[in-house]
């Protein structure tokens, strides 16, 4: 069961977060928790991109973290600037590594830094949170 956070605002920590369940499943209510959070700070320009990004670090989490429930973060730290993240409790960082052309997965991540302006790990000392930020341009 989702326990959501919501809390509108101009920019700040966190404006709208939720624990989900580590379940693939979760990536959907992610995505409806960071297409409202975009809407709200009317950011729609950045939707596709944090939508995907969102996807993936919840695949990331749901396949390699441990525990049962992750937590989805949307943060808006400019007027400009989102930053999505997904907080998990595995000490294992995301590492990247270049994907052969018959791997059937491992591109997530180089999706990831590809669409994101910053990414990076946070350690925590119950686990993670892998982050993403955007920017709106123009």
């Amino acid at each position: 069961m989702s326990q959501p956070t919501t809390r509108p605002r101009p920019t700040g920590h966190p404006g709208y977060s939720e624990t989900l369940p580590r379940v693939p499943e979760s990536a959907r209510t992610a995505r409806r928790l960071v297409r409202a959070a975009l809407s709200a700070w009317g950011l729609n320009d950045l939707t596709d991109d944090s939508l995907l990004i969102v996807s993936e670090l919840v695949a990331n989490a749901v396949q390699h973290a441990r525990r049962t429930s992750i937590r989805v973060m949307v943060e808006r730290r400019t007027p400009r600037t989102v930053r999505v993240a997904v907080a998990d409790f595995s000490l294992d960082r995301p590492e990247p590594t270049p994907p052969t052309a018959d791997a059937e997965g491992g591109r997530g991540l180089f999706l990831v830094i590809t669409l994101a302006t910053h990414w990076g790990t946070d350690e925590r000392r119950w686990g993670k949170v892998v982050w993403a930020e955007l920017e709106e341009h123009g």
